[in-house]
């Protein structure tokens, strides 16, 4: 049943440095009716991811920053209310770029039909949505990562490193994957199969760092940024190919850090070592998504891809969940689900 009014989260205020939840208002307007050619749909499910503190300006984004008064942004999964499109019928499952309200309407360019039967719905936000392209994507088509050489991925343990991890091992590579915590060092282990793992808040850093890379680095994916990398990158091979997926250490800083400035040193190693660096943004690849899913959906429905989900009751929970992602307590996939 469509209701009269729609919650909406609308940016209130660009941060300056870290979110806060005064960045955000909760507003209500009336629920939009479709036109010819239209949908409603109701979101069910929504996706939190780091970049999202991105598309509040403020910092670098890929995707177009959100207005002030705008919805946040962001993939959701919905259910279709009333349907003027002919590709489309009340009831079915559907994945959306709606963001952050209730309701919503589209022409159905932006919106993929979902086969509960096929895979679970949530799947949509995860290993078979944006952060599983992220990581098929950014594993497979950036560089050509040789088996047998050693892929490190920092970020291992969240939603899109993981996968990264596990579609390295399918391909043949030794894995090491960095995380923090005991943990997420024991999901990478004995869950994921990677073939050494790092913990990045160990006092031994340096020492698990020598001991993780005895060969040294071939390829290297790069999720996180800050203070690991320094250490990481001493131990780059001659010919190391680095994918930068993302740097959510430093997504909320507005200035340059503070302390030793290692870009001299590293701009010596990649003269030195030819290190081939290359960065990929999700929005400019998205023709490629028909061959992702085609590839992974039966590596996640077979079980040989797994993922983590911690699901969080309540469309109030939005702001405060997106928050969470920047104290590095959380792992896996978070999605809210509405629960009323």
């Amino acid at each position: 049943m469509v209701e009269t009014s729609n919650r909406q989260f609308t940016l209130a205020a660009r941060p300056e440095g870290v979110a806060r939840l005064s960045d955000f208002t909760l507003t209500k307007v009336a629920v939009p009716s479709p036109g010819d050619g239209e949908v409603l749909f109701r979101n069910t499910l929504f996706s939190i991811d780091p970049y999202q503190r991105n598309l509040m300006g403020n910092g670098s984004s890929e995707w177009p920053t959100i207005n002030i008064g705008d919805p946040m942004g962001g993939p959701t999964v919905a259910v279709v209310e009333e349907s003027r499109h002919p590709d489309f019928a009340a009831g079915d499952h559907v994945q959306t770029w709606s963001g952050w309200q209730d309701y919503a309407v589209s022409d159905g360019s932006d919106i993929r039909k979902l086969d509960p039967a096929v895979a679970p719905l949530s799947t949509a936000l995860g290993p078979l949505g944006l952060t599983g392209f992220t990581a098929w994507y950014g594993a497979t088509k950036v560089h050509d990562f040789k088996a047998g050489g050693t892929l490190v991925v920092t970020g291992a343990a969240g939603s899109v490193g993981s996968t990264v991890v596990q579609l390295a091992k399918l391909r043949g590579l030794r894995v090491v994957g960095v995380a923090g915590g005991p943990d997420k060092i024991a999901y990478l282990k004995h869950e994921l199969g990677a073939d050494a793992t790092i913990d990045y808040k160990a006092a031994d850093l340096v020492e698990q760092v020598k001991s993780a890379l005895p060969e040294g680095i071939d390829s290297f994916f790069e999720n996180v940024g800050g203070p690991v990398f320094p250490v990481l990158m001493e131990h780059f091979n001659n010919g190391a190919k680095m994918t930068i997926c993302g740097t959510i250490s430093d997504y909320s800083d507005t200035e340059l850090p503070k302390g030793i400035n290692y870009l001299p040193r590293l701009i010596t190693l990649i003269h030195y070592r030819f290190i081939d660096i290359k960065a990929f943004a999700t929005p400019y690849v998205m023709d490629t998504f028909p061959e992702f899913l085609a590839e992974v959906t039966p590596l996640v429905t077979g079980g040989k891809i797994k993922y983590g989900e911690e699901f969080v009751d309540g469309f109030d929970k939005l702001p405060a969940t997106l928050l969470k992602l920047f104290d590095g307590s959380h792992s896996g996939k978070k999605l809210i689900v509405r629960n009323d």
